[in-house]
């Protein structure tokens, strides 16, 4: 057990003498930095920091002039010196501790004020390498924010300029000290946000080389992006932590709210199928599609799409992978929907959409593939944790992937359709049936009991619309367990079937199959979402 000094309780309050200020986003700090200096406090800084307090003319005591060592090895040293974290973490209440910065020829150091690289933005760019992402990786802030965090009796420690005028406001009421409750609250903060960062970087080299497994631990840390208005339902208390804006910005509109995000995610998912195909199109409503479709043309696409089910695009989520243009904005604006989202919008179309207020604009700005490799769900008493089901290869190596168990080979135009299928149904709650013709969508069944049920309500669906079932292409997100469910699909008027195989009665099913011609193939791969 480590020992405790019998010390003298610190003082609920402790002036701010002396400040470090070693910043790498510097926003706010000149102001920051000004009203420190109003309150007669020393200023200590590093780098461009120091550089940019000097520009606003504010004197600056330079940290290798305290050390009176310069920085080495291009900057990967400059903080980790005993004149540094001696001064951070004295404790003003020990003689001892007091005596030994004064034979160093030094002072303690009042409060802190530290920010990280930004690893997570820097490696979620395309291209990065493991030599890019260790420069990246700051290791003086984390040990300078962790020694003033642990002395938190004595030092106050700030990692976000959102705490600047909360500081500032605290030190005019007390005659330039914090509190101790306020020390306190910054070193959970800080702690807070070098577990996040340390999170980061293991979630990077977990990623790019997993061991095997998922690993002993479970380790989740992620800072307050966003406070919500409320959850799923008004009375339910909700925010969104993490780092959405390296995926996303909302360009109008209102604030996205947690059902937003949720449909958002899911869009975002299911477009990263199609994003090296045609022009496509896909709506959604509660996380499901209820059309999708690809064209030569975008808003051929949006228009075949919105033809699946013409009731429920109202109020749902429309997004496309490719530029939306005005064509397109005109189409989907006859109807009323919270997200539209797009990698880019054409010359107009901003103002052209933006002139209803009620509705959303997201630009995305990099695929989803690009975020955590794992899927975090919480359950009651933890947690489950899966790799993500992987974005499909190439719709050329579909026929590499499957097997067909069938008579009858599917034809060149059936392969294409069976592809297109098989990427809906992925991102179609379970039960899932996606009944396609052309590269479109004609009737989507989502979240049902059963199978059959399932297809009922895909086929009532496309019936509604007034949409032809002849020739189509039926995918199942898993097995078909019994021969009825695809003789139902046989009967809507499918003529060639994809799911993953694997059921005790594949035989009597690819026998159904064969007696009415059906082109059957087996992906040896399910795709379940609960």
């Amino acid at each position: 057990m480590i020992h405790v000094k019998d010390l003298p309780a610190p003082d609920d309050l402790y002036p701010i003498r002396r400040a470090l200020l070693s910043v790498f986003d510097k926003t706010g700090i000149a102001g920051f930095g000004k009203a420190l200096h109003r309150h007669g406090v020393e200023l200590i800084s590093t780098g461009g920091t120091a550089r940019a307090l000097l520009q606003a003319g504010l004197p600056v005591t330079t940290l290798d002039s305290l050390t009176g060592y310069p920085e080495i090895l291009d900057g990967r040293v400059k903080t980790l010196h005993p004149m540094v974290h001696g001064a951070l973490l004295a404790r003003k209440t020990d003689p001892s501790d007091l005596d030994q910065l004064s034979d160093l020829g030094t002072s303690p150091i009042d409060l802190l004020v530290v920010n990280l690289y930004p690893f997570s933005e820097a490696v979620s760019k395309g291209g990065v390498t493991d030599a890019i992402a260790i420069e990246n990786i700051d290791i003086g802030g984390p040990a300078m924010i962790r020694a003033a965090a642990k002395n938190f009796f004595f030092t106050a420690v700030v990692t976000s300029a959102s705490d600047y005028e909360a500081i500032i406001d605290e030190m005019k009421g007390e005659d330039g000290a914090l509190s101790k409750a306020t020390r306190r609250s910054l070193a959970h903060k800080a702690f807070a946000h070098t577990a996040a960062y340390d999170s980061a970087v293991e979630d990077y080299f977990g990623g790019s080389d997993p061991p095997e497994g998922l690993g002993d631990t479970l380790s989740v840390h992620a800072g307050i992006h966003q406070v919500l208005r409320y959850g799923e339902n008004p009375h339910q208390q909700a925010a969104l932590y993490g780092d959405i804006d390296l995926f996303i910005e909302k360009l109008h509109g209102k604030d996205l709210s947690f059902n937003n995000l949720l449909d958002l995610s899911a869009a975002l998912s299911l477009i990263d199928e199609f994003r090296d195909h045609a022009p496509t199109c896909a709506i959604l409503k509660h996380t499901n599609p209820c059309g999708v479709a690809s064209s030569d043309l975008l808003e051929t696409a949006y228009q075949r799409a919105f033809s699946t089910d013409k009731q429920s695009p109202f109020g749902g989520i429309v997004i496309v992978n490719r530029t939306l243009d005005m064509d397109t904005a005109a189409a989907i604006d006859q109807i009323f929907t919270e997200l539209i989202i797009a990698p880019s919008f054409g010359e107009g179309v901003l103002e052209y959409l933006e002139q209803k207020k009620n509705r959303r604009l997201i630009l995305q700005k990099q695929p989803a593939r690009m975020s955590l490799a794992r899927d975090l769900r919480s359950v009651i008493g933890g947690f489950l944790v899966q790799e993500r089901d992987p974005v499909l290869p190439d719709a050329d190596g579909l026929k590499d992937r499957c097997r067909v168990v069938t008579k009858r080979k599917p034809t060149i135009q059936e392969w294409v359709d069976l592809d297109f299928a098989w990427r809906v149904a992925k991102h179609v709650k379970s039960n899932a049936i996606v009944y396609v013709r052309e590269c479109r969508t004609i009737g989507i069944g989502a979240g049902q009991m059963s199978r059959i049920d399932a297809s009922e309500v895909a086929v009532r669906k496309g019936i509604k619309s007034e949409l032809d079932f002849s020739e189509s292409i039926v995918a199942s997100d898993a097995f078909f367990p019994f021969a009825d469910g695809l003789l139902d699909a046989v009967r809507a008027g499918a003529r060639a079937a994809i799911q993953p195989g694997g059921s005790i009665r594949d035989e009597e099913v690819i026998r159904a199959a064969d007696e009415h011609g059906i082109a059957m193939v087996f992906t040896g791969h399910r795709h379940f979402r609960h």
